[in-house]
């Protein structure tokens, strides 16, 4: 493809992807879901014949993508979240964003092993995994997405009563760090058969004190630098700002700590703070993090063939289902069980449980570390995906207010 085919070609997904985004305020559709599904669209098995994902390096271009896709959108989701609504939900946060991820995780690869380990019942060609496998599985689809749920709250104009949204838009934009983690240590042990688990509970624990210390220092440092910058071209202070979350993300991910994580905390820092041109920098971002979401999804959307998911689609609807239904549940319940939450706050919070991006980037380190039925995993994921941004995408709102958590 020549230079002046992708320039047309990225553009016309980009402005198709923005104006079918009218339909999300129309008619309800989850945004997130129309831009994954013009990627598809435009795939090789689509009307655009666009060919993407045929070969191992389109695999290895999607996750560095996607990388970057989810430092500027964690990011952005840092820099509108509003410190003093989160406080009073720190500890449930953290809790769900860490037990809670472990626990899906847990709950969903024991039942994967389950039904494609002890009964060869789905012929999608991972029959006989082992409970390791299982759990690389539950791992991949263990956290919730920031972009879904930051883009679904906004979009769906609801105002939930107490301290839910904070919480929600805490435990998206904080859990991802352990699912990354969790799922990068499966993969390296079914890969190489080295590591174990006080190895995954140490390096946790270095990757959040890592990320956390990081994204603080460099929050301070966003606000303190763009102070001290004092320019005439008012337009650099917000190029300055891009490069400093970039450079946030490499400085935690040299020292072993989790660069998502760092630029979370950072945008969270740096958001509730006071510097100059603080607004016009915040529009910046957010209109980086919207380009950031329609480039992932379309890309995330190229990769898959729809041909590819009828066959997986049985054992992917009965693991999305009993993810919907049962392993998110228990692990909110569980997680919350010692807050002072009502049963119908814990339903809502278990209901906007969106899988996105990140369990489709996530899916895309098992392909590139060659793992046996790796290309069917990432298919059982994105089937997945699709079901929880149709489903819960579609009945959020209805849903909390159903359940009386809506501000009249």
């Amino acid at each position: 493809m020549s230079f002046e085919h992708f320039c047309v070609i990225g553009a016309i997904l980009i402005l198709g992807s923005v104006y079918a985004s009218k339909l999300s305020n129309k008619f309800g559709v989850p945004v997130l879901l129309l831009f994954l599904l013009i990627g598809m669209l435009a795939g090789s098995q689509g009307i655009g014949g666009i060919e993407f994902g045929e070969n191992f390096q389109d695999y290895q271009i999607a996750k560095i993508i996607g990388d970057i896709a989810l430092i500027f959108i964690l990011f952005a989701g840092g820099l509108d979240t509003n410190w003093r609504m989160i406080v009073p939900v720190l500890g449930q946060g953290f809790t769900l964003a860490t037990v809670g991820v472990g626990l899906t995780m847990i709950i969903v690869g024991t039942f994967a092993w389950f039904i494609l380990g002890s009964y060869s019942t789905f012929n999608v060609g991972i029959e006989g995994i082992s409970w390791l496998e299982g759990l690389l599985l539950g791992a991949i689809i263990s956290s919730t997405d920031a972009a879904a749920v930051f883009s679904i709250l906004k979009s769906s104009k609801i105002d939930l009563k107490g301290n839910l949204q904070p919480l929600l838009e805490l435990e998206s934009g904080s859990n991802d760090p352990m699912a990354v983690l969790l799922t990068t240590t499966f993969v390296r042990l079914l890969a190489t058969a080295e590591g174990s688990i006080i190895e995954l509970g140490f390096s946790l624990v270095i990757q959040l004190v890592v990320g956390i210390m990081v994204g603080y220092g460099m929050g301070r440092f966003m606000g303190w630098g763009t102070n001290l910058l004092r320019i005439d071209i008012k337009r650099l202070y917000s190029v300055s700002m891009l490069a400093k979350v970039l450079l946030t993300y490499g400085i935690a991910t040299i020292f072993q700590g989790n660069g998502f994580l760092a630029v979370y905390v950072a945008g969270l820092v740096a958001g509730n703070r006071q510097w100059q041109e603080k607004e016009t920098i915040v529009g910046f971002h957010d209109g980086i993090s919207w380009l950031m979401q329609i480039i992932m999804f379309v890309t995330l959307g190229l990769l898959v063939f729809p041909s590819q998911l009828i066959p997986v689609a049985p054992v992917a609807l009965t693991i999305g289902v009993f993810l919907i239904f049962v392993a998110r549940p228990l692990s909110i319940f569980i997680g919350l069980s010692l807050s002072e939450y009502t049963w119908r706050e814990k339903s809502f919070i278990s209901w906007v449980g969106l899988r996105g991006a990140v369990p489709i980037v996530l899916a895309i380190a098992p392909v590139t570390a060659r793992l046996p039925g790796a290309n069917t995993i990432f298919d059982v994921v994105f089937f997945v995906v699709l079901i929880s941004i149709s489903l819960q995408g579609f009945t959020l709102a209805p849903m909390a207010r159903w359940l009386g958590l809506v501000n009249d």
